[in-house]
Order: C-alpha cells, then structure tokens, then sequence
C-alpha cells in the first residue's frame, strides 16, 4: 500500500506549513533534511526570486512542496483605497507619516501561465495552492510533468470539489490554523469546521489522501488528528519559533505572550486570516468592510506598520498565529519536526 510519505517523498507524515512573508527556504531546507516536507511560499515572490530558489532546490535528493495562491485578482479599487487611507488618517497623523501613494507593489499574486513556464524546466515533484485550484489548462500542465497536487480546503464541500477538479491530495485546514483562510466556495465563516471535525468528515468522504492542518502544536496534536483519518499533518505555528523562521522581532515576542488573543482578521490584506490581536484589531474590529479587497489592503499599512515595529510596537503588523503558538519554543526545525513526530 502506497502510504502518503511515500507518495510525497518524505520519510515522515508531516509538512511544514508555506508561511508568506514569515520564512523563506532556510526553513523549508531545515525540515526537509530532517525528513519532513519543507514547503516554500510563492504568492510573494518575483520571477527571479522564484528562479533563484528553484535552481537551490533542484540540487536536493529530497522534494520541497512549492505553494501557490490561486485567487480571483481584484482590480484595484481607487474609492476604496482612497477610503481606506481615510481610515487609517488618524494613525498616519499620530506617526507624523504622509498617507503612502496608492500602490500594486508587494501583492499576492495567483498563479499565472508565465509562472508555470518557470517552472517547467525544473518539474517541481510537489506543488500546492490555497484558495481552489488553478485554471485547468495550467492544472493540467502540471501535473503532466508528474507533479503531486494539493490543496486546502475549509469544507467537506471543498474538499470534495477538490477532489473532482484534480487534487491528488486535500488539505483539511480547520479554523484553528493560523494566516489566510483557504476558503473558496463560501466567504461564510461559520461554516468552517475544527480541524479535528473537517477531518473525520473528509477521510469519510474523499478517496484521496487528507493532511490535517491547524492546532498542531505538540505529539498528542499529531496523534489525535491521525487518529481522526488524517494521513499526515502540516505545521506552521510550530515552526514559527526557529531560527530558520523570518518572522520580525515584534511578531516573535508576541507568539511567547502567555494570555494573547487570536481572531480572524481581513485587516492587513482584505481576505480572513488568523492572527493574534493588536492595537487595529482592537479599535476598527478585527473584520471590518473598510479593508479594501484582497490583496490591496496592505499598502497602505506598510509605512504605519514600519514606524511602530521601530519602535518595538506591533500595532499594525500582521501577527499570524495558530492556535498553539509557542509550545516548542527554543528548538530548530529539525527539533520540531522529531518533537512532532516523537521521535525527539
């Protein structure tokens, strides 16, 4: 029997999370070499960028899951921008700051049919999206290269529409995974599931293999939710503590803060995403439809976001967090990964 680690190419049943914007492939090559697969997020990620980490992953005997988003780009919206900065008016006053030009720098971008040209030459063995699946033609591409497919969903309902349009792989992720929800048939938030539920209800439902994705902070985690009829798990939380990590000084202090809150937020990007509570969570409500549409909220924020974290302040940065953060702090990623996996 073909065991999902063996269909990824890993030693063991776990991924580490693609976290944008808090990694790069430091920490995606510290999990891999301890047998887990390391993932790399590419929705941030220049075309040389992207090219320059390809040619460092084609040297590895062991594979790297390459994420991609794959959401409807909205147009910038000058109005909501304009409004948006309104908003945000009492905060650029309090910083001394000029509200920033409006700006496409630094977006999340879907997959395109440019960036699969990239990648074709490389024939990445493993690649992943959040928010669906790409255009069928582009699917269809890639996997004619042998690639594994996988992607997240919030719902049985996703899943299953996974499954049907190509998916070789689901990943269940519950609400209490940290960073953006993958949801991409409904915006209802309420009916997203535990991950504990959405897996057991997904491993009855679906052929293809689940990985279980959220409050995986220890071994009892990992232990539950394969219990549970998931084939593996994926990690981000956990890994967020390393030294392989990128997260910024301020965003590392507050995932060690004992009583910190967590709630779903579209502050910081425009699309719901779980992270713990600061100062503009606190005072605008964590979902609020001032933000402009994903992935436009962000610009705006930059400047504001930049002059606190100077002053040592995470008042509008995005604190991304899962449900168990800091339950391995003071270990590398190859400690987590044997810690998660108890073999540590």
């Amino acid at each position: 029997m073909t065991t999902l680690a063996s269909l990824l190419g890993t030693g063991l049943p776990l991924i580490q999370a693609p976290m944008a914007g808090v990694q790069d492939e430091a920490l995606a090559l510290a999990v891999a070499r301890a047998g887990g697969l390391g993932s790399l997020p590419c929705a941030l990620l220049d075309p040389a960028r992207l090219e320059a980490a390809l040619q460092t992953f084609a040297a590895l005997p062991q594979p790297i899951n390459l994420n991609f988003f794959c959401h409807s780009m909205a147009e910038p919206d000058p109005g909501a921008e304009q409004r948006w900065r309104q908003v945000l008016a009492p905060y650029y006053d309090e910083y001394g700051i000029a509200p920033p030009a409006p700006s496409t720098a630094g977006a999340r971008r879907p997959l395109d049919a440019a960036t699969v040209e990239l990648l074709a030459p490389f024939r990445p063995r493993i690649v992943s999206f959040h928010f669906g699946l790409p255009d069928a033609a582009l699917l269809a591409r890639i996997k004619a290269w042998g690639a594994v497919v996988l992607s997240s969903a919030t719902t049985v309902d996703e899943g299953v529409w996974l499954q049907r349009h190509g998916a070789d792989v689901v990943i269940a992720q519950g609400i209490e995974a940290g960073g953006h929800r993958g949801h991409f048939l409904s915006d209802d938030l309420t009916r997203q599931p535990t991950t504990h539920a959405l897996v057991t209800a997904l491993a009855r439902t679906l052929t293809v293999p689940v990985i279980a994705a959220g409050g995986v902070g220890d071994r009892a985690d990992v232990r539950r939710l394969l219990d549970a009829g998931a084939c593996a798990v994926q990690a981000g939380t956990a890994y967020l503590l390393c030294p392989e990590a990128t997260p910024s000084p301020v965003h590392r202090a507050a995932l060690v803060q004992p009583a910190r809150e967590a709630a779903l937020t579209n502050l910081f990007s425009g699309r719901p995403a779980r992270g713990l509570v600061n100062r503009l969570m606190r005072e605008l409500g964590p979902l609020s439809d001032r933000a402009p549409a994903f992935p436009w909220a962000s610009q705006a924020l930059a400047p504001l976001r930049a002059a606190a974290e100077a002053r040592g302040r995470d008042d509008f940065s995005p604190l991304w967090s899962g449900a168990r953060p800091g339950t391995l702090a003071g270990l590398d990623a190859a400690q987590v990964t044997r810690r998660l996996m108890g073999a540590d």
